[in-house]
């Protein structure tokens, strides 16, 4: 078993640089199946989801090679298999974006029910209204999800609620339908925006992604491209609020500051100063961190992947903060964590209410997911003496060389492998 090990209370000062977006790499290399030719996919964060992603594809006849750490080429014209298997999909929830690849090419796809974090029911009804309404029939059997189609025809998609991942699928199968598509309701998060730049360099037709409007206009072919992947608004967004949690003065270097500022507006509500240049923001943290009400929503407002980071840093505020989950049903499990460490948070449903006690102290803690997990090494950073860091690997499904970069921020944070135990895995 890995653990990360932290000695708290180092102010964070310098440089990161923020790797490539975690979310449009995990739907971008599904994506590649629907090109007929090989694709060159810049700036791809050293990841697990990645890497797993790359293994689905091999397991389907896929050639996938390295030409740098964040360099491939994919080239998925020997792909004949459409099926991805349990033992795979169950480690991240992305899996699912496969379906609408494999139905817009093969017109058929069978794929397990995903995996990944485990913080609510991930219902996978608006993906498969989508297909519908595109002519596909589906059916559930053993935990597989079999979609298949005599010929996809373009059609109206209305999603009842904002859903990326729907929004994201049904894109996938729409650029190979015949006729116009039109998504209303779309979700406009900028990894959707990255999907659809991606395929339209292959030669798709996709206008008004980033709205919540999106035409498609199918096409009988897409071509092989070289694309370069957006940096990850949630890893920047992390190493923000790690500066803060910290009293830092930390340049987030490789950003789009204007995919950052429901973060930003957040921050500087609490008394950060934000800089913002070009592709970099800074951001220092002097004096005491003031109270405020965050409510996570679809994009452009607060992210949910960035909750948990935001109420850790709210536990160190003076006064009484309240954060709302607009987004999933159970996203407060890691509050438990958070208590261990002497932090102050009731929660009632999607509500948690933060009583800011100012500290933290070290304490053993866990992972309990992805994004639940980065909360925990902000609380372990701020921390006065030593935390450990258990089930990381959910941390390393989203975060590159986390230890490296803190490291070179000047945090005293260490993994270690403890021998003899087995490492779980995602479910």
């Amino acid at each position: 078993m890995d653990k990360f090990v932290i000695n708290g209370g180092n102010r964070l000062v310098g440089e990161v640089e923020i790797s490539g977006a975690k979310n449009a790499a995990v739907a971008i290399i599904p994506a590649t199946i629907l090109a007929e030719g090989p694709c060159r996919i810049e700036n791809l964060p050293n990841i697990s989801d990645v890497s797993i992603s790359f293994d689905i594809l091999r397991e389907m006849g896929a050639t996938v090679k390295t030409i740098n750490k964040n360099t491939v080429e994919i080239d998925t014209t020997h792909v004949s298999n459409p099926v991805v298997p349990y033992e795979m999909a169950k480690h991240m929830r992305a899996s699912y974006y496969f379906l609408g690849a494999l139905l817009g090419r093969f017109k058929r796809a069978s794929v397990a029910m995903p995996g990944g974090c485990d913080f609510g029911v991930r219902p996978i009804d608006q993906h498969l209204k989508g297909f519908k309404s595109l002519g596909a029939e589906y059916s559930i059997d053993y935990g597989m999800i079999d979609v298949t189609a005599d010929q996809l025809i373009g059609s109206q998609v209305y999603f009842d609620v904002v859903s990326v991942g729907a929004t994201i699928n049904v894109l996938l199968a729409a650029v190979r339908a015949k006729g116009l598509t039109i998504i209303e309701n779309a979700a406009k998060e900028p990894h959707i925006v990255d999907l659809a730049n991606f395929l339209n360099s292959m030669g798709a037709e996709i206008m008004g992604a980033g709205t919540d409007v999106i035409k498609i206009r199918g096409v009988d072919h897409l071509r092989s491209t070289s694309y370069s992947i957006i940096p990850d608004q949630i890893e920047a967004g992390t190493y923000m609020v790690m500066a803060a949690a910290t009293k830092g003065d930390v340049l987030v270097k490789n950003v789009i500051p204007k995919h950052l500022e429901s973060i930003t507006a957040k921050l500087e509500k609490m008394g950060v100063e934000v800089t913002e240049y070009d592709d970099s923001v800074r951001v220092v943290s002097n004096g005491k961190l003031q109270k405020t009400s965050v409510k996570t929503l679809p994009h452009p407002g607060f992210p949910t992947d960035m909750q948990p980071q935001i109420t850790t840093l709210l536990t160190l505020a003076e006064g009484t903060s309240i954060v709302t989950e607009g987004v999933w049903d159970n996203r407060f499990k890691y509050v438990d964590e958070l208590r261990r460490m002497g932090a102050d948070i009731s929660v009632d449903g999607k509500v948690a209410v933060i009583e800011g006690c100012g500290s933290l102290t070290a304490a053993p803690v866990r992972a309990t997911d992805l994004r639940a997990g980065a909360a925990m090494v902000i609380a372990a950073l701020a921390a006065q003496g030593t935390t450990e860091i258990e089930d990381i690997y959910h941390i390393e499904r989203g975060y590159e060389e986390i230890v490296n970069k803190l490291r070179s921020l000047g945090a005293d944070i260490k993994k270690i492998s403890i021998p003899g135990t087995v490492l779980k895995k995602a479910l």
